[in-house]
């Protein structure tokens, strides 16, 4: 596609809604600009990791739902690891106590 575009005072241009269409590009849609002597590229950021910022906090999104299944586990797993390294750090606290007596 090729058509004109006008820059406005504060120098913003509008993507024609089809082009915005085949790129699936949203508002907050972030893209990369490259200029050499008299051209500019834009390409959308596409971040592998599908981490986008929501209402000022960083989202994960795959594309397809997490199943509660997983997302329980997963807490149950941090919760462990989290119990783990507090036990960890509490027993060596109480080794170090024992051994300055």
């Amino acid at each position: 596609m090729t058509t004109t575009l006008t820059l406005d005072k504060a120098g913003r241009v509008v993507l024609p809604k089809p082009v915005r269409d085949e790129l699936q590009l949203r508002a907050g849609d972030a893209l990369e600009l490259e200029s050499s002597e008299d051209r500019i590229v834009l390409r959308p950021q596409r971040g592998g990791l599908g981490l986008r910022k929501k209402q000022g906090i960083w989202v994960f999104s795959t594309g397809e739902p997490i199943s509660a299944e997983a997302t329980d586990e997963t807490l149950r797993q941090i919760r462990r690891e989290r119990e783990q390294n507090f036990r960890g750090s509490s027993a060596a606290h109480t080794r170090r106590r024992k051994k300055i007596r």
